[in-house]
């Protein structure tokens, strides 16, 4: 099968004397402080750039199916790379990452929907089908290859995200050059990962959160400065890098309106896919690193997915914690690097994938 790149408008946003976190307000369009470079009108649709003084990050609002999608940019050559966040984090995760490899590669990092400064549709005013799930993302990642970059790319994924970009390889096989995994999650509260005696307690307690106040308090409870911090000095190793901005870049997204019910969706979202799953069908080459002081995905079990034929090597960072492209990126950039230099494949910008 033959897949050609479509067009795709673009609204393209970036800050200027600032960096994050960004309110986006309703609109999606600059505030008071931003300077915009240009404006013009595309198939009836807005399209706005501004510039960052300074930086050569950018940052754009991609219309996907309706909904604005943020994702930053930066680099001019080299292969493209996508870089895809965990559960509650947004492209702002990336921001040690993103210039560094940019001095090489293409590098896009991108908020998946409901995450981030991206569009939170409401689900229960969508339809009868969940709408976040792996298979909504996966689709996501795929069209924001076919659309935004025109070109294959590698998929460099943390936590959940990593789920995610399996699930795209395995839905568009011919758009994923390589996947780079960073503590994917493990899924332990997958409904298959639960006895069979406490299934029926499991779903009595995701319809509370989902269906009633409880919910909504729970999340009020946590989507604070004080309970973000300690989440994260739980997931960090070194505590050190859980600083005021790293704690604003994951909690001010989650302030804005449909965050709590895409927290609450999620969170009751059991189902899906699994990466003990996804690994086999896979094929494209996939890298596997882990922090072994991540608390909430162990190293020990992690290991096991080395042993599938895909994953080319399993890699144990030493010290770090749930998120090493943060905590660690002196280790992570090196490791993405080498990882895409081994796999890369000449392919232009304008070139059909097949």
């Amino acid at each position: 099968m033959t897949m050609t790149f479509a067009s795709t408008t673009t609204t393209s946003l970036t800050l200027s004397h600032r960096r994050t976190p960004f309110s986006y307000p309703k609109s999606r369009f600059p505030q008071q402080n931003s300077v915009v470079a240009f404006s013009t009108f595309s198939n009836n649709q807005i399209v706005s750039e501004l510039t960052i003084q300074n930086e050569q990050v950018q940052t754009r609002m991609w219309n996907w199916k309706g909904y604005f999608i943020r994702y930053q940019y930066s680099g001019n050559n080299g292969p493209a790379l996508v870089l895809v966040h965990g559960f509650g984090a947004n492209s702002d995760h990336w921001r040690k990452n993103i210039p560094a490899l940019a001095k090489s590669h293409r590098v896009y990092s991108i908020d998946l929907i409901g995450y981030g400064y991206s569009d939170k549709p409401n689900p229960r005013q969508i339809g009868d089908d969940p709408f976040y799930t792996f298979d909504t993302w996966a689709a996501q990642l795929n069209e924001f290859c076919l659309d935004v970059i025109k070109d294959k790319a590698f998929f460099i994924c943390n936590s959940i995200g990593g789920v995610v970009g399996l699930q795209a390889a395995i839905a568009e096989p011919q758009i994923c050059q390589g996947i780079l995994l960073l503590n994917i999650s493990l899924r332990m509260l997958h409904i298959k990962k639960q006895p069979w005696y406490g299934r029926p307690f499991i779903r009595s307690f995701q319809r509370l959160l989902r269906d009633t106040s409880v919910g909504k308090f729970f999340f009020k409870a946590i989507a604070t400065k004080e309970s973000v911090k300690n989440i994260l000095c739980q997931c960090y190793h070194d505590t050190s890098k859980v600083t005021d901005e790293l704690v604003q870049i994951i909690l001010s997204p989650g302030l804005e309106p449909g965050a709590a019910e895409v927290f609450l969706e999620f969170i009751c979202y059991s189902d899906g896919p699994l990466p003990e799953e996804l690994l086999p069908q896979v094929k494209c080459p996939v890298l596997i690193a882990w922090g072994d002081k991540d608390p909430w995905e162990p190293v020990e079990m992690g290991r096991n997915y080395g042993n599938f034929d895909s994953v080319e090597d399993f890699i144990v960072l030493p010290n770090v914690g749930h998120c090493p492209q943060d905590e660690a990126p002196e280790l992570v950039n090196p490791l993405v690097e080498s990882f895409v230099a081994r796999h890369a494949k000449s392919s232009s910008a304008t070139q059909s994938v097949g």
